[in-house]
């Protein structure tokens, strides 16, 4: 089974996060070949990258505790969907910190996104992806998107995710590629491994 982290991208009061990030987790619940563990970024106490030299140079290690707590939970999962709030166009700055403070670990595996906003969060994944493409991440295709009109149906209307067929399809096909990158990846770093061991 995949460790899957379920990186809830939002640390504001009141956030609207955790609608997404409980449905994600409804259906992850539903297969057989994921397993999530939320991360939270309320609980991580992240300090804003300040490293006096980049990770690249320390061999990934950081010399904040919390930073190092950090990259061994990101080092123990075997792939990542994170929920992303889009500000101004881009993704949150507590998001995009998140993955600052990691490094190797990251690596060679994969990511997906489920977006929130006007255009679903678009903008602001269209930015992670490059960002994940420069951790050697791989983003898979597939991603949900909530655009304003479910958004202003849940918070306003007392509708739910599951209302919209378009975004349970959504899920469906993440999850389905979430899973089949996972596996593949994770095959690979295994095998990886095991020529090194030799």
């Amino acid at each position: 089974m995949l460790k899957i982290g379920l990186i809830i991208g939002s640390t504001r009061p009141n956030r609207f996060a955790d609608i997404p990030a409980r449905w994600i987790a409804e259906g992850a619940r539903q297969r057989t070949d994921l397993a999530l563990t939320v991360l939270d970024l309320r609980e991580q106490h992240l300090p804003l990258f300040d490293e006096p030299v980049p990770p690249a140079r320390a061999n990934g290690t950081y010399s904040r505790p919390e930073a190092e707590t950090w990259r061994h939970k990101i080092g123990a999962l075997d792939g990542f969907i994170a929920t992303v709030a889009e500000y101004n166009h881009g993704p949150t700055a507590v998001l995009k910190n998140a993955f600052d403070s990691a490094f190797h670990e990251w690596k060679r595996k994969p990511v997906a996104f489920i977006g929130y906003g006007g255009v679903g969060g678009a903008r602001a994944i269209e930015q992670l992806r490059g960002v994940a493409i420069e951790l050697q991440m791989a983003p898979i295709k597939h991603e949900v998107n909530i655009t304003m009109e479910p958004f202003l149906g849940i918070v306003q209307h007392g509708k739910a995710l599951d209302d919209y067929p378009h975004l349970v399809r959504a899920r469906e096909a993440l999850l389905e590629d979430l899973a089949w990158w996972g596996s593949a990846l994770k095959a690979a770093r295994d095998g990886q491994q095991s020529a090194v061991a030799a």
